[in-house]
């Protein structure tokens, strides 16, 4: 790893240790991740800075112009040129869903670290091959869920696991869009990759599920089986790189039960076909004593009812998640000043450079992330035979 020492003094007073980042596409994760890493330090405490060494895309004339605009101090247009550079620290996945292996694999075998946009790979078989790749070169690595880390969020799994819902009975998360239902829209290419099969793997089961689904895991444990329905409103679409109809393979609704480990049942949904709704994320936790929920339009907030208050007061509370204690407050603003969706990456960048730090792995790593593709793979293998499917181990 190439470590350069700088004379910049954090608050713990410790010499800052800089990261070289290499990132493989852009876009709007691209934008996402680029923020992070810029402003991760001006917040948190860390050894380590991130500094945006290289961007890689095929477009030399646009990731060139990307590079301008967020500082990146270098471009390349082939990823291979990337993974193998001697001054590159990190690779950074940010590419469509069919090239995560691949890349993550050449990262490995050159010693990089890896951070992977979600879901981690195609389907459970290639999630099992970069395991293995990754783990056998003992890189640090992680996969991009980053609602774990909006802060309400994690104050719901600080809750759960300290008892206080008590038994867990019921779980339930929604992923709601509705920008697909154009029957004029076209599938493939850089912009619409994620109705393309080739490129995604899946639809909303691996785009949008997979976030409510590692969210669940992280929340409420290991799920043991799924029976799921999906469905493809349009069955055709003009393909973007052809020019011809084709058939849309992608599933663009999908509703699926499950039991947990725990014992307490799950109800998950996602579409693109809800008209009014942008990006409705939503979970709910019913326990014995207590219940919660989260709601990603109002995400600063996580609503909570306790069933041992008094009666006569007995009802649900908006907590709004501002003060020092509450998890990544007290790196921000003070009480009552709330923070946004950009948030949850820079938490996500803090965690890992502590977890370098610390010598510790990220949550999620990509064994963790494995465990969400084996169900979302569980999800469509359910839907396509129309029968319950038990979740390998």
């Amino acid at each position: 790893m190439v470590v350069a020492r700088i004379p910049f003094i954090s608050p713990m007073n410790v010499i800052m240790k800089n990261l070289n980042i290499g990132m493989i596409g852009y876009g709007f994760m691209g934008r996402t991740h680029s923020n992070a890493y810029s402003q991760v330090n001006h917040f948190f405490p860390l050894k380590y800075k991130p500094v945006l060494k290289a961007v890689c895309a095929r477009d030399a004339e646009k990731v060139r112009s990307f590079a301008d605009q967020w500082g990146y101090e270098s471009v390349e247009t082939d990823w291979r040129k990337v993974v193998e550079r001697k001054d590159i620290d990190a690779i950074d996945i940010c590419t469509p869903n069919n090239l995560h292996k691949e890349i993550a694999l050449a990262a490995a075998a050159n010693g990089k670290m890896v951070l992977c946009e979600k879901p981690l790979s195609m389907n459970t078989a290639e999630g099992e091959e970069m395991v293995a790749a990754i783990e056998r070169a003992g890189v640090p690595n992680t996969v991009w869920y980053n609602y774990r880390r909006a802060p309400a969020v994690t104050l719901a799994k600080q809750l759960i696991d300290s008892g206080k819902l008590g038994r867990i009975f019921h779980y339930r998360a929604n992923f709601l869009q509705d920008w697909t239902i154009s029957a004029d829209l076209p599938q493939g290419g850089a912009a619409l990759w994620r109705l393309d099969a080739a490129a995604a793997g899946s639809g909303v089961t691996g785009d949008l599920l997979a976030h409510c689904i590692d969210t669940a895991l992280w929340l409420n444990g290991s799920i043991t089986d799924v029976s799921a329905m999906t469905e493809t409103f349009i069955k055709e679409r003009k393909h973007t790189l052809t020019g011809q109809i084709e058939k849309v393979s992608i599933d663009d609704a999908c509703t699926f039960f499950c039991h947990f480990k725990n014992g307490s049942l799950g109800l998950f949904e996602s579409t693109r076909y809800a008209r009014g709704h942008k990006a409705l994320y939503t979970l709910e936790v019913n326990g014995e004593h207590a219940s919660l929920k989260w709601d990603l339009h109002d995400l600063h907030r996580l609503q909570w009812f306790d069933h041992g208050d008094e009666g006569i007061v007995r009802g649900w509370r908006s907590v709004h998640v501002s003060d020092g204690d509450q998890p990544y407050m007290k790196n921000w603003w003070v009480p009552g000043l709330q923070i946004g969706y950009e948030h949850t990456f820079i938490h996500q960048v803090a965690d890992f450079l502590k977890a370098l730090e610390e010598g510790k792995p990220c949550s999620p790593t990509f064994r963790e992330a494995l465990e969400t593709q084996k169900v979302c793979d569980a999800v469509i293998s359910s839907a396509k035979e129309r029968t319950w499917k038990t979740i390998a181990s």
